[in-house]
């Protein structure tokens, strides 16, 4: 929050120079009431001190100007006093002279002292909390990295340290505060200062405001009553200036995140198109081969090198075909098209669909399957499931070595069916386990081995869109490989 200054709060601090003056000759009058019963009490003429007090008050009260007034009248008013007989103007004795030239000296000293005192006072303090509030304004827009923010509280703090009226000026963006917005002809001014060739950190005055340039073709503007000193003028621009250039950091901030943003951006966008590429060339390749060798020498080969060809051509179809869908699942998930189904269907009817359609793929892998009679049923869509699950097991043979086991189970826990796939692959580092489902993400072990990283954020957002859940974690029974578990609400029986 802005530091507010309090020294104009009082009905003194905010009256005009005639009423000042009638404030001193007020005071003067009191004085000389006590004065009058001072001298019907004692009778003695010797009344001065009254009006000194007097000259005092009004001095430390509406400052010097006003206390010489006062000085003034008091040396009238005293002058009858000191005469004999009183309020005539008959001759005066040495100690009368004396007397009434001492008067006006000290009087007019004591105002002068007391009016320089207060308004040094008065100075000091409006340094102090001007000083505060530039301390308060930078630390406050040190933390932020927000330019509209910055400027909205660049106009509070304005406000504060001139005890009036201030507003920011960003293009056609305006911030205001401390009472209603500034006149037409003063936003005229600013935006003409804010378009100037060349303008520079300068502050020019516009109807009783005061408008300073900042940088990026902003002003901002103040209006103080009464009007500040050079020094506290001083401290307004600076002020203006240190909002200008914490708004200019907050852009840069802001420029820098979006830059990196784009940055990675085109990193992930470069990948994708390099892994897309990788794997639709591939498998492309191999299809082609396959059909051109049948094409012109069908007949010279023997059926099992016949139905080893046409295999390779199933197979790799299937890849593009499990590649594509992927693409297609993972457009679905970010654009929320996903439509998935809740109802009670066979976990292992759909477990043992998704492990056949990998026999060929293993290559000299096994997968050994060990299903929970308990674990029979689960609520979900099939079709997703099986989507997720194949995902996981391709990850669990690409990354198994030949030979290897890739163990497939499922229980159920919590109101949960279970379904885990422990592989003996070479997992990954206890640090990397969190950002395995997120997209483009691949493991430090994985990067030699071609895919996209695709594959678990699309496992992932299917399991939730059905309700379900995705979890990885490394595997504790054997010296590698991870135990990827997929979670679906058990069916009530």
């Amino acid at each position: 929050m802005p530091v507010h200054l309090p020294s104009s709060s009082s009905w003194i601090g905010r009256l005009s120079t005639p009423g000042r003056y009638a404030v001193a000759l007020a005071i003067v009058l009191i004085a000389w009431g006590a004065a009058e019963l001072l001298h019907r009490l004692t009778g003695s003429p010797r009344i001065g001190g009254s009006f000194f007090v007097g000259v005092l008050v009004t001095s430390y009260l509406v400052g010097s100007g006003p206390g010489y007034a006062a000085a003034v009248v008091s040396f009238v008013i005293y002058n009858f006093y000191v005469a004999s007989p009183k309020f005539s103007l008959a001759a005066y004795t040495a100690e009368d002279v004396l007397v009434l030239l001492t008067f006006p000296v000290v009087a007019l000293l004591m105002g002068n002292l007391t009016g320089r005192v207060r308004d040094e006072a008065k100075r000091a303090q409006a340094r102090e909390l001007a000083t505060a509030v530039l301390f308060e304004a930078t630390r406050e827009f040190s933390v932020t990295d927000d330019p509209a923010l910055i400027r909205a509280r660049l106009a509070d703090h304005l406000a504060a340290a001139a005890r009036g009226r201030a507003f920011v000026l960003f293009g056609e963006v305006l911030s205001f505060a401390g009472g209603a917005a500034p006149a037409a002809a003063v936003l005229e001014a600013a935006r003409a200062l804010a378009v100037a060739d060349g303008a520079e950190a300068r502050t020019i005055a516009a109807a009783g405001w005061r408008v300073r340039h900042m940088a990026g073709r902003g002003v901002a503007g103040w209006c103080a009553e009464p009007p500040p000193s050079a020094e506290e003028e001083n401290l307004l621009q600076i002020l203006a200036d240190a909002g200008a250039a914490a708004t200019a950091r907050a852009q840069l901030v802001v420029a820098k995140a979006d830059a990196e943003a784009h940055g990675r951006t085109e990193e992930l966008r470069n990948a994708l198109l390099s892994s897309i590429s990788h794997d639709l060339r591939t498998p492309l390749a191999a299809v082609l081969a396959s059909a051109t060798s049948l094409q012109e020498f069908g007949d010279q080969f023997d059926a099992k090198t016949r139905h080893d060809l046409t295999a390779t051509i199933q197979e790799e179809a299937e890849r593009l075909n499990a590649f594509v869908t992927n693409l297609l699942n993972m457009t679905r998930l970010e654009s929320g098209a996903l439509d998935a189904e809740s109802a009670a269907f066979d976990l292992a009817e759909v477990v043992d669909r998704t492990s056949r359609r990998f026999e060929r793929l293993r290559g000299k892998r096994r997968i050994v399957c060990a299903l929970g009679a308990e674990a029979g049923v689960a609520m979900g869509d099939p079709v997703l499931f099986e989507v997720a699950l194949a995902n996981v097991l391709e990850n669990a043979v690409r990354y198994s070595p030949d030979g290897g086991t890739i163990a497939l189970s499922s229980f159920q826990r919590d109101g949960e069916v279970v379904v885990q796939v422990a592989d003996e692959g070479p997992g990954v580092g206890p640090g990397e386990l969190s950002r395995l489902f997120e997209k483009f993400y691949r493991g430090s072990a994985a990067r030699r081995t071609p895919g996209t990283g695709l594959g678990l954020s699309i496992v992932r957002g299917v399991m939730q869109g059905m309700g379900g859940r995705a979890s990885a974690a490394l595997r504790a029974d054997a010296p590698s490989g991870l135990v990827m578990s997929l979670m679906l609400p058990a069916a009530k029986t």
